[in-house]
């Protein structure tokens, strides 16, 4: 599980390799707004519109791939294993297991103007 605390801090509890230990990542969850999960992975959305992710790599909680595109982040939703983060330009950048929607290489083109 994950917590926002009033200050924009976060609590994590659970098992370490699912996202209940943030200690890789404390420093940057600062701000935070809003927090989405999938399985076994966590995305925060913080205040400038950057996106932090922790948990299982295979699960999202990895996002160095997409990082520099995870800017005026608006939405993320998120399945068993994948994020999909929607940006304010209306576009989509997607992270995590393929199979669960990791990628959308393929439709790209076609995710704009998305609500």
């Amino acid at each position: 599980f994950a917590a926002i605390l009033a200050d924009g801090s976060v609590v994590t509890w659970g098992d370490p390799g699912s996202g209940g230990d943030i200690t890789a990542v404390k420093g940057q969850l600062q701000h935070v707004k809003y927090i989405h999960a999938t399985d076994n992975a966590f995305a925060a959305i913080l205040a400038d519109g950057t996106v932090v992710t922790w948990g299982d790599p295979e699960s999202g909680g990895e996002s160095t791939g997409v990082q520099d595109q995870l800017r005026n982040v608006q939405r993320i939703y998120a399945t068993d294993s994948a994020f999909a983060a929607i940006l304010s330009d209306e576009s989509v950048v997607t992270w995590g297991d393929r199979a669960y929607g990791g990628d959308c290489t393929r439709v790209r083109a076609k995710l704009q103007n998305v609500r």
